[in-house]
């Protein structure tokens, strides 16, 4: 049998979170994860993660850089690629700290009137900050 590269952009949304969900988990399983996928939110998470060392992280996948008031009180891990294909894994209120320090997202009408704010890609200023939550086999960092 012969299987094409499913092209990401032809997927519907479902299809979307599932694909970014065993990406996700193929990158965290170099770092010595097992995840589970949930069929609800749970602790504001999507899936939870647990290390061989017995750690477990709660995680809210997204499809962008995503903050938001309703995930502050659990600070869940948020789980994001960059348009690059690079994922970061960092905790929902470091997140919002390093998206205030390095950005103007604090001032925005989406923040301050509806409490939420995403980015289809995080802003070039952004980047070096969020260096050190990106996951890959070259890096091991879930702070």
């Amino acid at each position: 049998m012969k299987f094409k590269v499913v092209q990401y952009a032809k997927l519907n949304s479902r299809q979307k979170e599932n694909y970014n969900f065993q990406k996700v988990s193929a990158l965290l399983a170099d770092l010595g994860f097992v995840t589970l996928k949930l069929s609800d939110d749970w602790k504001g998470a999507d899936f939870i993660a647990k290390h061989v060392s017995g750690r477990t992280l709660f995680v809210q996948l997204k499809s962008r850089l995503t903050i938001d008031k309703k995930y502050s009180k659990t600070n869940p891990y948020i789980c994001f690629p960059s348009k690059l294909r690079v994922w970061y894994l960092c905790r929902h209120n470091d997140l919002v700290k390093l998206v205030f320090r390095n950005t103007n997202v604090r001032r925005t009408v989406s923040w301050a009137k509806r409490g939420g704010h995403s980015q289809a890609h995080p802003r070039r200023a952004l980047l070096p900050a969020l260096e050190k939550y990106r996951i890959g086999s070259d890096r091991v960092r879930p702070a």
